[in-house]
């Protein structure tokens, strides 16, 4: 009875985790989020994806300024040329850390007006990590909606952020089943800038609309100087690899309130057709 080989099958760890029951994780890892989401009433998603690295103004200037005082004890840049480029990259980012605002007032701004519905049907959801994740729930949680977060298990350990509603709180083992969630339910989505995590979820995205596996959804680019010196999506268009309409699967805003207005325009197109 001590025997491996008598422990229930479902009880057993080791035998959970072996190669040949990866098709019942793959379906624990869907099943689990989504039987919690339907209990919830989650029927639609706005989705909200960002740079774990971009935190809030105060924080970004903090690490900035700590920068600059360790360059400075080491010499100056000429001294300590890796210093010298960890304090740019600090700057960088204190000039993108106004996103960071953007992505809470954008996520309060569609929070706020989803409050009317009761159980409210519509959820901005993250990736429940720390930078633009945060700032996506935190927006929510400002306006007292629930939020939600998708957390992946990594080999360096990371928390979701502190904003995501607890009972809305999920970890993933694999990226399939965390991306196929993504989707499933979003109305719309929201790229702030970001590196390869972001450009992910966004190319999967641009190519599933544009090969028609999924339906039209707006795709929104937030930060045009940022996406147009990531991207350059007219020398795509240019080089043939994509139809000039392929460039216009998305558009570019600036601001929460820009972002907030142009989704409600397109809600109002959609009905009309």
């Amino acid at each position: 009875m001590a025997s491996p080989s008598y422990r229930l099958a479902a009880l057993d760890a080791d035998f959970l985790q072996g190669d040949h029951t990866r098709g019942l994780r793959l379906l624990l890892d869907y099943l689990k989020p989504e039987l919690t989401l339907e209990q919830h009433g989650v029927v639609h998603t706005i989705v909200v994806f960002g740079s774990t690295r971009i935190c809030e103004p105060a924080e970004a200037r903090r690490r900035r300024d700590e920068a600059c005082a360790r360059l400075a004890a080491a010499g100056g840049p000429k001294a300590a040329p890796d210093l010298a480029a960890r304090f740019a990259v600090a700057e960088r980012i204190v000039a993108k850390s106004r996103y960071y605002d953007v992505a809470r007032d954008f996520c309060r701004l569609m929070s706020e007006a989803n409050a009317g519905a009761e159980p409210p049907t519509t959820l901005v959801m993250t990736g429940g990590g720390p930078g633009i994740m945060e700032a996506a729930n935190r927006g929510a949680f400002d306006a007292g909606a629930q939020t939600i977060g998708l957390n992946i298990a990594l080999p360096h350990e990371q928390y979701p952020n502190p904003y995501v509603t607890p009972e809305l709180c999920f970890q993933f083992h694999y990226f399939a089943l965390r991306k196929l969630h993504f989707l499933q339910r979003a109305r719309a989505l929201v790229a702030f800038p970001g590196g390869y995590g972001t450009f992910d979820e966004l190319f999967e995205v641009l190519t599933l609309v544009q090969t028609r596996v999924m339906r039209p959804i707006p795709i929104i680019l937030v930060g045009r100087e940022f996406w147009r010196g990531a991207v350059d999506f007219d020398f795509l268009v240019d080089e043939g690899v994509i139809a000039r309409e392929d460039r216009d699967l998305f558009w570019f805003a600036e601001d929460a309130r820009e972002i907030h207005d142009s989704l409600l325009a397109w809600e109002r197109a959609a009905r009309k057709e």
